[in-house]
């Protein structure tokens, strides 16, 4: 079985579909998304109406909680929450219901998926060893999945429970048979946070045995127009140019 991991899209349209068309060429079996479609991104419709076609697996994340008014916007930060507000006016209702409906964790194929993390699946962040060793120490499947960060990471449980890995740029491959447990975090396909602009996807060929993190070009100018066009705050069209 070979999976496509996505996570973090934050309605960045050119990017998802770069995307889409990347794993398209690797003939996947199936697309498990992370959550977080909608949020800070000018195209929410239009990005809520792809994974729903060919997500087989979607969990909700923190900016599609606050969306749709499960979270209070009060605890983003000011261009999150004003980006969630805009994005409140323009969602079309059945995207609303669904993203509603979405958990931020569930159980696949040797796998636990978590938006965030096993500790908390909404707002933790996995970015530290001891975070890391935490969420495998939680679990117990042979692969973690997480997102929420926008970093793409590769972390191996060793022993006596302590981590190893760290960053994981675009090329890097893993084994996947356990042991060791592995925790992956695919990257944002349309927010990166990792130095690298490009959008990011992991593939999981289970039968394989290997994880591979890819990195796709998109037009990103068009999402920064877009993105002033709609009125957004600045900062998000200007941070895309240097995934931060």
């Amino acid at each position: 079985m070979r999976v496509a991991v996505i996570s973090d899209i934050h309605g960045n349209l050119p990017a998802l579909e770069a995307v889409l068309a990347d794993l398209d060429g690797e003939r996947v079996d199936a697309i498990w998304c992370l959550g977080d479609i909608v949020g800070y991104g000018p195209a929410p419709n239009e990005c809520c109406a792809l994974v729903r076609a060919r997500a087989d697996i979607c969990l909700c994340g923190n900016h599609d909680l606050g969306v749709v008014g499960a979270l209070e916007l009060a605890t983003f930060t000011g261009e999150a929450a004003a980006a969630a507000r805009w994005t409140q006016g323009v969602l079309a209702p059945e995207h609303r219901d669904w993203l509603g409906s979405l958990k931020p964790r569930a159980n696949a194929d040797r796998s636990e998926l978590f938006h965030a993390s096993p500790r908390d699946p909404v707002w933790d962040y996995v970015l530290s060893d001891q975070v890391a060793a935490e969420a495998l120490r939680l679990t117990s499947a042979p692969l973690v999945l997480v997102g929420h960060s926008h970093v793409a990471l590769c972390v191996a449980q060793a022993d006596e429970g302590s981590v190893g890995g760290g960053l994981a740029p675009g090329g890097t491959e893993t084994p996947l048979a356990a042991p060791p447990r592995r925790l992956l975090n695919p990257g944002s396909v349309g927010q990166p946070r990792d130095g690298d602009p490009h959008a990011a996807w992991l593939l999981v060929d289970f039968d394989g045995d290997r994880g591979t993190f890819r990195r796709v070009p998109y037009d990103v100018e068009a999402t920064q127009a877009a993105i002033r066009a709609a009125g957004l705050p600045e900062v998000l069209a200007r941070r895309l140019a240097h995934g931060l």
